[in-house]
């Protein structure tokens, strides 16, 4: 992310703060994702807070719209899978 560059912000009535775009895109911060707020002096940080899961969610949600499959075609296999992956480790069943 390019450093240096100051951006002004107004907090709303409800301590509501509106990260830039051009900020949250640098970041990669994306709508509902979590961040951490640091207090530093009388300075704050914020950075992302990644939530495995939730970005795991957010992956496989990517994935299943670029694939256009959905999550029913996904789980479809999955019993076929799980048994090909029994046997492949512990043999037949």
């Amino acid at each position: 992310m390019e450093t240096g560059k100051v951006t002004v912000a107004e907090i709303k009535a409800r301590g509501q703060l509106t990260i830039p775009k051009k900020i949250r895109e640098a970041g990669h911060l994306e709508e509902g994702q979590v961040v951490s707020i640091i207090p530093v002096g009388d300075s704050i940080i914020i950075t992302p807070k990644r939530l495995e899961l939730d970005e795991a969610r957010r992956e496989i949600k990517k994935i299943l719209k670029a694939s256009g499959l959905s999550a029913e075609d996904l789980l479809s296999g999955l019993k076929e899978e799980r048994e090909a992956l029994y046997k492949e480790t512990y043999g037949k069943k």
